[in-house]
């Protein structure tokens, strides 16, 4: 069953981005690769997720793209907001969720103070391992929350669903990676996909996996993230593409 409520108190709201032009002229991106499962480059910023009793979960930033969804993150990592913070909401098959010092998915601010406007890009969807902010309801909403996709098995009647109901339109590309490797598409032009995990996919379906509340979907017992580091990409192996991880 799809997961279409994404966090307590989020709303779902349908917004201008992936191939479509949201009443106007339809965008074709056809040219435009997907991201998602591109290569790190030397120098492209990395950050870290040390989750404590698992392991580092390493995130690639694409800066280029949307270089405030990116500042709003490294500065919150910088400035330890991010320290002992728990993952306040797992849902198998579709995220895992963290960011709010409450840690009940009410909290949160961004570097800047309150909520900022996070932007969207085209070639960054909601794949597995991809890295998004969480939002009150529109892109202008962001704050310090997060997710990180999981997903489940997505089919072309899906894809096919978000085109008649939402106006998306995938590429071949972009459509051949979820059916592939299945992912979130409900929330593609929803929310702001800035990142991808490039090391430590497993540690994410793990967490994923831990029993939680029914009634909020928190984990029973606190998963934390002991601290978040910002480095540069060194060139070091890597497991960055799905294949690594069996989603094949």
């Amino acid at each position: 069953m799809k997961h279409r409520v994404f966090a307590a108190g989020i709303c779902a709201a349908m917004l201008c981005g992936i191939l479509t032009g949201c009443g106007q002229k339809q965008i074709q991106l056809q040219e435009l690769p997907i991201l998602n499962y591109t290569a790190p480059e030397t120098g492209d910023t990395i950050v870290t997720l040390h989750v404590k009793d698992y392991g580092d979960v390493k995130i690639r930033l694409f800066t280029e793209q949307l270089p405030e969804a990116c500042e709003n993150f490294i500065t919150l990592a910088g400035q330890g907001y991010y320290d002992e913070l728990i993952f306040h909401r797992v849902v198998k098959d579709f995220m895992i969720q963290s960011g709010d010092p409450k840690g009940d998915g009410t909290g949160g601010a961004s570097c800047w103070g309150g909520m900022f406007n996070a932007g969207l890009d085209n070639q960054l969807i909601n794949l597995p391992g991809a890295l998004g902010y969480g939002n009150g309801g529109s892109l202008d909403t962001a704050n310090s929350q997060f997710y990180i996709v999981t997903g489940e098995a997505v089919t072309e009647e899906d894809l096919k669903a978000q085109t008649e109901s939402k106006g998306i339109y995938y590429t071949a590309e972009a459509r051949k990676l979820y059916e592939q490797y299945g992912g979130a598409p409900w929330l593609d032009t929803r929310y702001t996909v800035f990142g991808q995990v490039i090391d430590g996919l497993d540690i994410v379906y793990a967490i994923s996996e831990v029993p939680v509340n029914k009634a909020n979907n928190k984990p029973k017992e606190a998963v934390y993230i002991e601290s978040v580091t910002v480095e540069q990409y060194d060139g070091s192996e890597i497991r960055w593409y799905p294949a690594d991880y069996g989603l094949e």
